[in-house]
């Protein structure tokens, strides 16, 4: 892919970038140690979050220029008022990369839990209400046809807690960030009920943005903005998949991985099992962002009516096509 190289200022220009140490967010991470950003007279720092919502309020007041994270109730409401703008996705849920992983207890596996799709009858942790994470559940729901109120749903607010509850059988099943909990799986503590990109696969978890007056006065830097992080979006694309978009290591896999493990702190065979799909242009599945809203209206998570397309800026996002 040919990347389109802006001029740059004499000086380089600061920019803060919000994101959280999880692989859903690798472009921005590639393009600082790539030197991507700097290509585009930028100085990009990132300032970590532990959620999404955080992210947006920071975004909104000022304090960061973009961010990178997970989409849920809150970032939609904050987006209804006007004060965000989609620039691009980031993690896309596809069969053969893994991301989010379904996860039962031991008791509740030996008990007949074997499988996402035994869940109704279950309590069922996330991390909060009106994540991402309830929402994979809701797609899973729709599919299998059982009301989502036939699954306990209980918000426990970190993923260490959602683990140790799984691992003493303080809960039936959670869904989770692969990559955490992956250690308890291999020693058998938790079990794997199934991975989302297998059972609820072709929606996006995560998005870059940028205000609505960075989109709306600072043109030329969001393009530089985009450039770098696409360069960052295509080389994490191209380390781990083929033409065809499947799971295809190659040269450029290990230090891939090597980078990916500096950014986050896993080491590196964990993140290998457990590698999110990126798409290398960052492009927005629109279809994907209006059922998103439309299932936190209908659970009655969110208020606000929103138009996906009021929000995000085609000025700069590149579209997928629909199928």
């Amino acid at each position: 892919m040919t990347m389109l190289l802006l001029a740059p200022p004499a000086h380089a220009e600061s920019i803060k970038i919000a994101l959280t140490k999880l692989l859903s967010y690798p472009s921005v991470p590639i393009a600082i140690e790539r030197g991507y950003f700097k290509e585009q007279g930028l100085d990009a720092e990132m300032v970590y979050f532990e959620s999404a919502e955080p992210m947006a309020v920071a975004l909104a007041s000022g304090d960061v220029d973009f961010a990178v994270s997970g989409l849920s109730a809150a970032f939609y409401t904050l987006a209804a008022q006007g004060h965000m703008r989609v620039l691009a996705s980031s993690a896309i849920e596809q069969p053969g990369f893994y991301n989010l992983v379904f996860l039962g207890s031991v008791k509740a596996y030996e008990a007949g839990l074997t499988t996402a799709h035994a869940l109704p009858g279950h309590s069922f942790a996330v991390t909060q209400i009106g994540t991402s994470l309830e929402y994979t559940l809701g797609l899973l729901a729709e599919k299998d046809k059982f009301p989502l109120s036939d699954v306990s749903i209980r918000p426990l607010s970190t993923i260490p807690n959602v683990i140790s509850a799984l691992g003493g059988s303080q809960i039936d099943s959670a869904v989770l960030p692969a990559t955490p909990a992956l250690p308890f799986l291999d020693r058998g503590a938790i079990k794997l009920l199934g991975w989302a990109s297998d059972l609820v696969p072709g929606w996006m978890g995560a998005v870059a943005f940028t205000s609505a007056h960075h989109a709306d006065a600072d043109s030329d830097l969001v393009k530089r903005f985009m450039i770098a992080f696409r360069h960052g979006s295509q080389d994490y694309h191209d380390a781990f998949a083929g033409r065809d978009n499947k799971r295809q290591d190659n040269a450029q896999t290990p230090p891939m991985l090597e980078l990916l493990s500096k950014f986050t702190g896993i080491p590196a065979p964990l993140i290998d099992r457990a590698v999110p799909y990126i798409d290398g242009q960052g492009r927005v599945v629109m279809s994907d962002l209006a059922h998103q809203i439309a299932w936190y209206r209908a659970q009655r998570l969110m208020k606000a009516e929103l138009d996906p397309k009021t929000i995000v800026d085609t000025r700069y996002a590149i579209l997928m096509p629909e199928k």
